[in-house]
């Protein structure tokens, strides 16, 4: 029998959020729950109102270095055949994704669900989350990529709902590395073209990283883009348009065709729930 970790791993420097901290834990709390599978929580500094230092080009790269150990740590000591990481910000990737190729070195690829190719350099952003897969490709942050103990190879990875015709310059390694990648408009009604490659390369696993972004805030209302009175035209980034229908249709199909020993899920900012917690505070019987 297999044996699957969830690692609930609020981490927040990445997207210097600290939204993303209650996030991860309702996170924990919303998915599916299972009596054989493990469950650990990464330490994370909650000192969240510090202003996060630009250290080598990274917002707060110290603590963000800190807990990619512990966290690759814990994969180490555990030695899990499957991983569930409950983020947090997109970098909690990293740790997991490394040591799942460490397990299936010949067979795995991954599946970035995302609006955005989370590929950029440090000359590109300062938020860490923004590198996570690039680090994984050997690129990225330097200080990061430099941890990846089993990098992956630009074949093994497919950018779906990937915002392509609004790239910005910090995504330009998508084009320089020739990314594979599918739209949401390639993906609405069809998942043939992500059996197609997972086929072509015969993958046995697969690893998910499911930014939930990705989704339309139309269709889902815990994502950043979705805050409420929020102009989402205004919103400085590509704004995902995918359904969570869509999403759950091509997970299903993709299990079909290989094994998912991974599966992330990152950026769940749950308004409605951290606005009225926010509402609460200072009412006194909360505090006693």
């Amino acid at each position: 029998m297999s044996k699957t970790l969830r690692l609930v791993f609020p981490q927040w420097q990445g997207g210097n959020d600290p939204n993303y901290v209650f996030g991860s834990e309702l996170l924990s709390h919303i998915v599916p729950p299972s009596a054989k599978a493990e469950t650990i929580r990464v330490t994370v500094d909650e000192a969240l109102s510090q202003e996060l230092p630009l250290e080598n080009g990274v917002l707060g790269e110290s603590g963000l270095l800190k807990q990619l150990a512990e966290a690759a740590k814990v994969l180490e000591e555990k030695r899990p055949d499957k991983v569930i990481t409950l983020g947090g910000d997109c970098s909690i990737s990293q740790a997991p994704f490394d040591y799942l190729h460490g397990r299936y070195p010949d067979s795995l690829g991954i599946l970035w669900l995302d609006a955005h190719s989370d590929m950029s350099t440090i000359n590109d952003s300062t938020r860490g989350h923004m590198m996570v897969l690039g680090n994984l490709l050997g690129q990225g942050a330097p200080s990061f990529a430099e941890k990846v103990q089993h990098s992956f190879k630009v074949e093994q990875v497919l950018l779906a709902g990937l915002k392509y015709q609004e790239l910005r310059p910090c995504d330009h390694q998508v084009d320089e590395l020739n990314m594979n990648y599918l739209t949401p408009e390639e993906l609405a009604n069809d998942s043939q073209p992500l059996i197609d490659w997972i086929c072509q390369n015969q993958f046995k696993q697969l690893a998910i990283h499911f930014d939930l972004d990705v989704l339309s805030p139309q269709d889902f209302r815990s994502t950043k883009p979705a805050k409420p009175y929020l102009a989402v035209d205004q919103f400085p980034a590509p704004v995902g348009t995918m359904t969570l229908e869509q999403i759950a249709r091509i997970i299903g199909d993709v299990a079909k065709k290989t094994e998912i020993v991974g599966f992330s899920i990152g950026e769940h900012i749950p308004w409605d729930a951290i606005n009225l917690r926010k509402a609460l505070e200072g009412v006194e019987i909360f505090r006693e």
